[in-house]
């Protein structure tokens, strides 16, 4: 079996949890994660329902440089399914929408690990999961331009005053308010 990403290196088997046999390559550092292997090991730790999504996908991760590469799954060779984890330095997980192994490039399963998301990597690829992500990553983008046009202190501010308002049941008269004030 070779590389998905260095298809001129043997991938060689090895372990990445107690009870998780891999198929590792020495070049790149990937893992190649034969869904059988995936389902065994993570069945005692399944919870029952989706796992929630965390409250930041905000992570301090330098993604392999491998990581932009298209990839053929090496068991299979259809082209690997790609699901995006992360907001500021996102990455990629793969999957092959044939046979259901898993490609994750160096440091990704650590990373997926720390988040919660290693025992539920089948969410990832779900059109409701990427939705989610779309809309966190939209929601940052708004806060930092909000911080680069009010400056710190007062989008700190404004912040605070909307978790109130949110949290408040009068909050939509607040939010009224603030809405009639500058509709000048």
């Amino acid at each position: 079996m070779r590389c998905p990403k260095d298809r001129q290196v043997d991938l060689i088997t090895s372990s990445l949890e107690r009870g998780l046999t891999v198929e590792h390559c020495p070049t790149c550092e990937g893992n190649w994660i034969p869904v059988e292997s995936y389902e065994v090991w993570r069945e005692p730790q399944r919870h029952p329902g989706d796992v929630p999504l965390p409250k930041t996908l905000e992570i301090d991760f330098e993604p392999s440089p491998f990581d932009a590469r298209a990839a053929l799954c090496p068991a299979c060779s259809c082209y690997l399914a790609r699901a995006k984890v992360g907001i500021s330095h996102p990455f990629y997980v793969e999957r092959c929408p044939n046979c259901g192994g898993i490609w994750c490039d160096r440091g990704e399963w650590e990373v997926l690990k720390e988040l919660g998301l290693h025992v539920a990597i089948e969410q990832l690829f779900s059109n409701e999961w990427q939705g989610r992500v779309r809309e966190m990553s939209q929601t940052e983008q708004e806060r930092r331009a909000t911080i680069n046009k009010l400056g710190e202190d007062l989008a700190k501010q404004l912040f605070e005053l909307a978790d109130r308002l949110e949290n408040h049941p009068n909050g939509d008269f607040g939010v009224a308010y603030l809405m009639r004030r500058f509709d000048k």
